[in-house]
Order: structure tokens, then C-alpha cells, then sequence
């Protein structure tokens, strides 16, 4: 066959694999969006909601996913980061990096509903967190770590070795090398990792049901005491978070809305992921021009 014509062939297949894909997450995201347009109103977002009764809201489950995604980066990250700066800059034994990163590639295998069965045996019933939001981010955690650290180590490996010979022949340690040479450089690409991590907190339900519960206790916004059970703050609350709601609402259909309410919470998490990763990448943007100058 004539070369040319290979290409075209090979180039028009390529097109339509790419716009298929498109096509489907568009079709997606618009099915998404007209069946739950109809529900969002500032009642839905903020209200409370009902178990047997139309017109409930998804105000707590809302603010416990994000809560719950904050605490779950905020033990993840340190982790992740400190890992994947070991096993790209200081591991010098190959086995011990090799072993390592098979470990983690196993752990990102693993089913949601065997590490959500596991942080239930460990952290609600061992460590006696009871089902919590802590119990739930410690859970995630496990989530976190492989997606994490294999981001942050793409990252830090696109950075040439020249940068480094620059920041070491200058008379920088290894340390500051890694802290102000190296990840500044690669700082996008680590956002990124950080992004799609937190949409796959965002959006769990099957690990979340087993740690951090099925209920949504009432919470007062005006009590600031960590440690009340009506505190949006504590974190040894059980708590319901929105796609847990979403699984719970369609799985029992207690309520006569069920559907709008489902359609409703699945349109409010699709934005929020789309606006945390939009706003995550333009600050990302941001604090790489600030550190590297440009």
C-alpha cells in the first residue's frame, strides 16, 4: 500500500478514536446537565435532606465531601510528596525503589469496596474512630498515596539532569536543590497529580460507606467546637458525603423525588470537580511564574 495513503488511513482512524471520546464525554456531561438543571436551586444546595419526604436538600452532604477532601490531601500529600521525592532523588538501591514502587502498583489495584472493608476493620473498629470523617480520609489516604506518589514521580523525573548539576555545582545542597530547583520546575505537573487525586476522593462512594457512614448528622454552622457533634468541624462525626448520597438515594427510593435528587447531586458534583480542576491549574500556573520568575 502506497505510504501516503497508510498515513491518511492511519491519521482518519486516529481523529475518530479522539472525537469518539470527546463525543462521549460531551453526550455525558450534557445528559448530566438536563436532567439535573431542573433541581439546582439555592434550597437544594443548602438545605437539608429528607429521608422520606420530597424537596430535601444536599447542603451537609456537599459541605462533608469537601471537608472530607481537604482532610484526606492534607495526610496524603506530605506522604505522597515525601515518597516520591525519595524514590526519583535519594534512593540509591534500585531493589529498595523496585519493591517500593511494585508495592504501590499493587495498592492501586486494589477493589474501592476491599480498602473501604479494610479501613473499617482497622480505623472504625480497631483504632475506634466509630464511623467518622476521620476514618474515612485515613481510608482514602490508602487511595491517594499510589495515584499521588506516581504523579509526583513523573514530575520530578521530567526535570533534567542539568537543572540538578546547576543547583549542586552552585554549592546548593541535595535538599535545597530538590526544594528550589527542582519542584518549582515541575510544579504543574505536581498540581496535576494533585488534581486527579482529589477528584477520585470527590467522587468515592463504595470505600466511604463502610468508614465515614450512611448519615448526616444536622450541622450548626455557628458552633466552632471541634468536638460537638453539630460542629461542621469535627472530624469524629459520621458524615454523608455527596456521592454517597447519591448511592443511597437511588439503592433505597424512600423519597418520591428521588430521581430529581439524584440527578440534582450528580450535576453538583461533575461542576464541583470541573471547578477544582480549573481553579487548581490556574493557581498552579500562577505559583510556577512566581517561583521560576517568568
Amino acid at each position: 500500500m502506497n505510504p501516503k495513503r497508510t498515513d491518511k488511513i492511519a491519521t482518519t482512524i486516529i481523529y475518530v478514536m479522539a472525537t469518539t471520546i470527546v463525543v462521549i464525554l460531551i453526550a455525558l456531561l450534557l445528559y448530566i446537565f438536563f436532567a439535573g438543571i431542573k433541581t439546582i436551586n439555592w434550597h437544594f444546595l443548602t438545605g437539608a435532606a429528607k429521608s422520606f419526604q420530597a424537596g430535601g436538600g444536599i447542603g451537609a452532604q456537599l459541605f462533608n465531601s469537601l471537608y472530607l477532601l481537604v482532610l484526606s490531601m492534607l495526610i496524603s500529600l506530605p506522604l505522597a510528596l515525601g515518597i516520591a521525592i525519595y524514590l526519583s532523588e535519594y534512593a540509591s538501591a534500585q531493589k529498595v525503589a523496585a519493591l517500593i514502587r511494585s508495592m504501590i502498583e499493587v495498592l492501586s489495584s486494589l477493589p474501592s469496596i476491599v480498602v473501604g472493608l479494610f479501613g473499617f476493620l482497622v480505623f472504625v473498629i480497631n483504632f475506634h474512630l466509630q464511623f467518622s470523617i476521620l476514618s474515612g480520609a485515613l481510608t482514602l489516604t490508602i487511595f491517594n498515596l499510589p495515584l499521588l506518589v506516581r504523579g509526583i514521580e513523573d514530575a520530578l523525573q521530567t526535570v533534567s539532569n542539568s537543572q540538578r548539576e546547576a543547583g549542586l555545582a552552585l554549592g546548593l545542597s541535595k535538599w535545597e536543590t530538590v526544594t528550589h530547583v527542582i519542584i518549582p520546575e515541575c510544579l504543574p505537573g505536581i498540581i496535576t497529580g494533585v488534581i486527579l487525586a482529589a477528584g477520585r476522593v470527590f467522587g468515592e462512594a463504595a470505600a466511604l460507606i463502610y468508614t465515614a457512614g450512611q448519615s448526616a448528622p444536622p450541622l450548626n454552622f455557628s458552633n466552632w467546637n471541634i468536638l460537638s457533634l453539630t460542629s461542621p468541624l469535627n472530624p469524629f462525626r459520621p458524615a454523608e458525603t455527596l456521592a454517597v448520597h447519591i448511592w443511597k438515594v437511588n439503592s433505597e427510593g424512600l423519597i418520591p423525588d428521588a430521581t430529581a435528587v439524584s440527578a440534582g447531586s450528580s450535576l453538583v458534583l461533575v461542576v464541583v470537580v470541573l471547578i477544582f480542576n480549573i481553579l487548581a491549574r490556574y493557581l498552579g500556573n500562577k505559583l510556577y511564574k512566581r517561583l521560576t520568575g517568568e
